[in-house]
């Protein structure tokens, strides 16, 4: 049995938070309905690369869901999500404040039909506060959570991530609250809860002690390029044969194992290198005994030594590289998953092994309005009844 079995979930969000939170959930047995608009679908359906029409960010994100088109801006299309919301267990959403007041589906009135109903609101800045109502992407997120500014070369600009790192840091921690509420409904039959979650929060968080550094210290993290404040030599290095390789001393030990590496056993006696922020004042001399040790040896000799040493190193790797790396291999982190579409195709698995309630991709996403039928007629809609509806727009 899967862990979420029985547990049933209203995807009415896009790009990307709260998608990935019903992906997440659906990875794990819930029974995921996706709500598309009948004309203009989803636009992950349009987002990024596709092959032969069809959308690939949208067959990966909307793996294991059921897709429903429902124009939720029409009364009709507002009394089917009130019919669908009476046996739901979790709805997510994320509309701009005050749109689901204004289609007379607030959480007050979706409580009354469902008081055991979890409404998971995503936004860009909360529901409340001066900028709740400006429109909120990730990338602003990202930018304003004091990522970018801590991200780059020392004298370059503020780096922005090259993908929705702030939605996938909300739709993590989106689906974490998710299943606190569900808990917490389980000790307390019958009572669900509102989630306010914005984007601009869960990333924050992330940036672990910046805050209470500047609360307490008043010094502001700079940006360091791939070094680190907190221990040194951390960095990436060139091979002999043009490839990167990642380092990390964050252990006090594997710092003195790397300098024994490379031949310069006599800094470990030196009084700052006891610390990982004292070595981290040295990081110009400690990266050129790494760095040129490095430039003398090809990435497999080097990886190899140092493994031998126990010292932390890996390779810098792009998407092939993962595809062909045997440990990603082993875990099956990219999977096959067999599609009516485009045949058999690869994509990122359930993210953890569970031993008793393993996660499982059985679908990936499906053309709109695929479930229509199905869905619709469990709710009470005739054949006569979703012909009318299709018919006037509303599905």
């Amino acid at each position: 049995m899967s862990a979420l079995e029985g547990i049933k979930v209203i995807d009415a969000a896009t790009l990307f938070a709260g998608p990935l939170m019903a992906t997440v959930l659906g990875d794990f047995g819930a029974e995921v309905i996706k709500l598309e608009h009948p004309k203009k679908g989803d636009p992950v359906r349009d987002h990024g690369a596709s092959k032969d029409g069809h959308g690939l960010w949208w067959k990966q994100m909307s793996r294991n869901k059921k897709s429903v088109s429902l124009n939720l801006s029409v009364e009709q299309g507002q009394e089917i999500l009130i019919k669908l919301i009476q046996n739901a267990d979790v709805f997510i959403e994320n509309f701009r404040p005050g749109t689901l007041e204004r289609w007379n589906l607030s959480p007050e009135r979706l409580h009354e039909v469902n008081p055991g109903l979890i409404i998971m609101r995503t936004t860009g800045f909360g529901q409340f506060g001066p900028y709740s109502s400006r429109p909120g992407f990730g990338t602003l997120a990202e930018a304003m959570s004091g990522f970018a500014a801590i991200t780059g070369e020392p004298d370059g600009p503020p780096t922005l991530p090259p993908f929705g790192l702030a939605d996938g840091i909300a739709g993590l921690s989106g689906a974490n609250a998710i299943l606190i509420a569900l808990l917490y409904r389980e000790k307390n039959p019958g009572k669900g809860q509102v989630i306010d979650l914005a984007l601009i929060e869960p990333i924050v968080t992330l940036m672990g002690a910046q805050p209470i550094i500047y609360d307490q210290l008043g010094t502001k993290q700079q940006r360091h390029g791939n070094r680190s404040v907190n221990n040194a030599p951390r960095n990436t290095y060139q091979t002999k044969d043009k490839k990167w390789l990642a380092v990390s001393t964050s252990a006090q030990t594997i710092a003195e194992r790397v300098m024994h590496l490379v031949g310069h056993a006599e800094v470990i006696k030196e009084e700052w290198f006891a610390g990982g922020v004292t070595r981290a004042q040295h990081a110009d001399q400690l990266d050129a005994y790494v760095g040129d040790w490095i430039a003398e040896r090809n990435a497999d000799d080097v990886i190899k030594a140092f493994e031998e040493a126990q010292a932390a190193v890996a390779p810098i790797y792009d998407v092939e590289d993962i595809f062909n790396d045997p440990q990603f291999q082993a875990l099956d982190t990219i999977t096959t998953v067999d599609d009516p579409d485009l045949g058999k195709i690869r994509m990122q698995n359930v993210m953890f092994r569970m031993s008793e309630t393993p996660g499982a991709i059985k679908w990936a996403g499906r053309s709109r309005g695929t479930d229509n039928e199905d869905v619709f007629k469990e709710i009470g809609l005739s054949s006569n009844d979703l012909k009318s509806l299709e018919d006037e727009g509303v599905i």
